[in-house]
């Protein structure tokens, strides 16, 4: 019997190692660098701890904190230590779930202490102890039964509770000195690796969600390596507090909410509409351009067209309730797309119309709960640029390249210019024939290699009913947004009986593509005033000058100019109130407009206007006919 491990590295090289050693030690024989970064890892496939000691050969990927998998075993870690503060300091603590999530992680945590920003304070400085205590983390596997005895006797009822739903014979904990949680893993194999911490904000939290259920205290809370790495995560949340779209959309009066009236649905108001107006009406000049026609679709459905659709089956929890009309049950629409089927079987098509390439912003409504609702990110009713493609087999892939390469012009016009591509693949269960999915998984790869478009592969990662293409934005302060999707499905299509006329004379069915570009027009706005911190293109501006009066005298040619701006599709405002230029100029610039524009005595009579650009302190004088000629070429070049 060999007394050698083979383990197979991520470039497919293989190593031998000696057998007993753990995974840390084999990374020291790789490397000190890379045993000094790794956090755990991954044997065959499955993550496991750090300090594993496999018996056999196997595959190896090291998470380090560069990684998404390092950062969240990571930051699960972290929820760990601070439990383990919050239990020291306050006896009659209760721990709920203590997840990681994509900026950090909490904990949710029943006490009768009131959590305090002086109280944060108090557990970071308990977990700073813990930290330098160097505890090592261990994993220890139990039965469930003796865990639930472990969790009763300690009085963690909600552990308790969640152990009593678990199927599995045997459960972990990871224990780290006093302290003991119930999880799956992996962990930091010590407590000294979580060198820089920040514990951020408290919120309310219904236990599961469910408001019926007893609120707990939840606190937010992120980690790093280091202190240079939270120094800087620390000043990119100052960054996005300033460039909140919920704050500036209140002082540039672009939208409101309104609890009362409804929670999560949004009401524009003239800025904001004008806003979503040009973004719309240049949406869909450029569809009608590449070849789409746009469609409008009901609000409402009968119950028998979401039951063949299978909303109703795998939906229902978004769908809101049912409305009563003629002894029916009808919905408002949670998608469009069943509504673009029925327009499509209501002609006969052959293989010489398709494709058909049907566009629509079709405002949509599904449920979401409360405690997640935010601005125009997260919202109940909205409006998504839906498109459907419908095509055959041969057409296909010529119609993935121009969905994409239609997609990233339109980012690359908005101002976007960081893009990544995520291919998500057949999942293990799935409908269509295999035939399909290869040639659309083809199809969808070829399409990003032919636009040189970076691209990761999320195998099995595609939904039950196609595989799909998600692109990703990223942000001026380098945030990446999940955006447009090209989505295939073969299963709407067969539960419709879809079909067209092959050139054989017999039917076929067709290949359904799904693609949203923006997303949602209200989540999109939300992003793009982040994006430009209400600073818009001029293009986009929903006021693109604002033309200030420096006395009285002045306000009919500021009027005039206004006219004669608006005529020619330019979007101004004045300001003639009797208050000093520089005040006015002073609310001007608050607005973030492209321009502020001043007309004294001298501009009046001479036809000039001085023209201040958004970020300068100086103004220039210049003919006005000079300025809008300026002004409208830079619209027309988008810039």
């Amino acid at each position: 019997m060999s007394d050698k491990i083979t383990v197979t590295l991520p470039d497919s090289s293989k190593r031998d190692f000696e057998k007993g050693l753990s995974i840390y030690d084999m990374t020291g024989q790789i490397g000190k660098g890379l045993q000094n970064a790794a956090l755990a890892a991954e044997i065959d496939g499955t993550p496991v701890d750090i300090t594993a000691v496999p018996e056999k050969d196997f595959s190896l990927k090291v998470y380090t904190f560069d990684s998404p998998a390092g950062k969240d075993i990571f930051w699960h870690s972290a929820s760990h230590l601070m439990a383990q503060a919050i239990k020291r300091l306050y006896k009659d603590a209760k721990f709920a779930i203590g997840p990681s999530i994509e900026t950090g992680f909490y904990y949710d945590i029943d006490t009768d202490t009131v959590f305090t920003p002086e109280e944060l304070e108090k557990i970071e400085a308990e977990m700073e102890k813990i930290v330098e205590e160097s505890l090592d983390i261990t994993r220890e596997e139990m039965s469930r039964e003796d865990a639930i005895r472990y969790f009763s006797e300690r009085g963690e009822i909600y552990k308790v509770e969640l152990l009593q739903e678990f199927t599995d014979d045997t459960v972990s904990l990871y224990r780290q000195g006093d302290f003991a949680d119930l999880c799956r893993g992996p962990h930091l194999k010590n407590t000294s690796l979580v060198k820089a911490f920040k514990l951020l904000s408290i919120a309310g939290a219904y236990w599961r969600g469910n408001e019926k259920n007893k609120m707990l205290q939840r606190i937010y809370g992120v980690a790093f390596p280091d202190k240079k790495l939270l120094k800087k995560h620390l000043d990119l949340l100052e960054e996005v507090k300033k460039r909140d779209h919920r704050k500036i959309g209140k002082e540039l009066d672009l939208f409101s909410t309104h609890d009362d009236a409804g929670s999560g649905l949004i009401y524009w108001h003239p800025k904001g509409a004008r806003l979503r107006t040009v973004l719309e009406e240049w949406w869909r000049h450029e569809h009608f351009k590449n070849g789409y026609e746009l469609l409008y679709s009901p609000h409402i459905g009968k119950s028998t067209l979401w039951e063949t659709s299978g909303h109703l089956g795998f939906y229902s929890d978004n769908m809101y309730s049912p409305m009563d009309i003629d002894g029916s049950d009808y919905y408002v629409k949670p998608m469009n797309c069943p509504f673009h089927i029925k327009m499509y079987q209501s002609n006969m098509y052959s293989y010489r119309d398709l494709p058909l390439r049907w566009a629509e912003l079709g405002t949509v409504y599904r449920y979401e709960k409360s405690g997640v609702l935010h601005g125009l990110l997260r919202v109940r009713g909205f409006t998504q640029d839906d498109a459907h493609i419908f095509c055959t087999p041969e057409q296909i892939e010529d119609e993935i390249v121009e969905v994409l390469r239609f997609s990233l012009w339109m980012w690359k016009t908005l101002g976007f210019t960081e893009i990544k591509a995520y291919l998500a693949t057949k999942p293990e269960k799935s409908v269509g024939e295999q035939e399909r999915w290869d040639t659309a998984q083809e199809s969808l790869k070829r399409a990003l290699e032919k636009e040189n478009i970076d691209l990761e592969v999320d195998e099995g990662g595609g939904a039950f009913y196609g595989p799909k293409i998600d692109l990703k934005v990223r942000d001026a302060i380098g945030r990446e947004w999940q955006m447009s999707t090209i989505q295939f499905d073969f299963n709407l299509p067969e539960r419709f009986d879809m079909f067209y006329i092959g050139e054989d004379g017999q039917k076929h069915r067709p290949y359904m593509v799904h693609r949203a570009l923006l997303g949602s027009i209200e989540r999109f706005v939300g992003i793009l005033i982040e994006h430009y911190a209400g600073r818009f293109p001029l293009w986009l501006s929903p006021v693109q000058a604002i033309i200030l009066s420096v006395s009285e005298e002045q306000a009919p040619v500021v009027r005039e100019i206004k006219a004669r701006m608006i005529q020619m599709g330019l979007r101004p405002q004045i300001d003639v109130r009797k208050e000093s230029v520089g005040y006015k100029i002073r609310e001007a610039v608050k607005q973030r407009v492209p321009y502020v524009l001043v007309i004294g005595k001298n501009e009046a009579s001479d036809g000039t206007v001085s023209v201040r650009k958004r970020g300068e302190n100086d103004s220039i004088t210049m003919p006005l006919d000079d300025f809008l000629a300026e002004m409208e070429s830079k619209i027309k070049t988008k810039e």
